[in-house]
């Protein structure tokens, strides 16, 4: 039986472009959490109310978080971003929204790239 530290839910960050479509956003949120129960997506604010993440997150059964760029920007992130800094404000987007989903909890995935969407998966802290 698998420890039940596998079964404790993750706050999923998302970054993408918009217009992305909702099954993209689920392919590469079904493949960074694998097993793990995701309570939610988070992103950019810019990025809150995309139909794509929207479809997404009602089929998972999951609240949308957003955050500022500048709440993203002020969380320190492992693969920080020249481009996404010029681009929304803010270092990274999924694995700061990962961060800030989870009140603090670990990184346990870093960014992944899936086409136009980038997910961060974070432990929720007790």
């Amino acid at each position: 039986m698998p420890p039940a530290e596998l079964h404790r839910p993750v706050a999923v960050g998302v970054g993408m472009r918009p217009g992305t479509a909702a099954a993209a956003i689920l392919g590469a949120v079904r493949h960074a959490v694998g097993d793990e129960f995701p309570a939610c997506l988070a992103t950019i604010d810019r990025r809150g109310d995309e139909p794509g993440l929207r479809a997404a997150a009602a089929e998972l059964g999951v609240p949308v978080r957003t955050y500022t760029a500048a709440e993203l920007d002020a969380v320190a992130v492992p693969n920080p971003a020249a481009r996404t800094k010029a681009a929304v404000g803010a270092a990274g987007v999924a694995e700061a929204a990962a961060v800030l989903a989870a009140a603090g909890g670990p990184l346990v995935r870093t960014k992944e790239v899936h086409g136009d969407v980038t997910v961060a998966v974070a432990r929720l802290s007790d």
